[in-house]
């Protein structure tokens, strides 16, 4: 399955916010230093989706807010 993830970085509380059927809102407390960012997103959506942190993957958008995100 996949995702449209928006990144919110600097965040008080990581958190998911869905906004339709394939998009979400992730409020990470990371910044985009070193992968920091990337890595709490997998993190963040791996909790909420009740899943193992590996089955989840960046694909596309890397280094930016909007990012493409697959769930295994």
């Amino acid at each position: 399955m996949k995702i449209s993830v928006k990144v919110k970085i600097g965040a008080r509380q990581a958190g998911v916010q869905k906004i339709s059927e394939n998009s979400y809102k992730v409020a990470v407390k990371a910044r985009p230093e070193k992968g920091r960012a990337n890595k709490e997103v997998c993190e963040v959506l791996a909790e909420y989706f009740d899943i193992a942190k590996n089955r989840v993957q960046i694909t596309s958008g890397h280094k930016s807010v909007n990012k493409i995100i697959e769930i295994r």
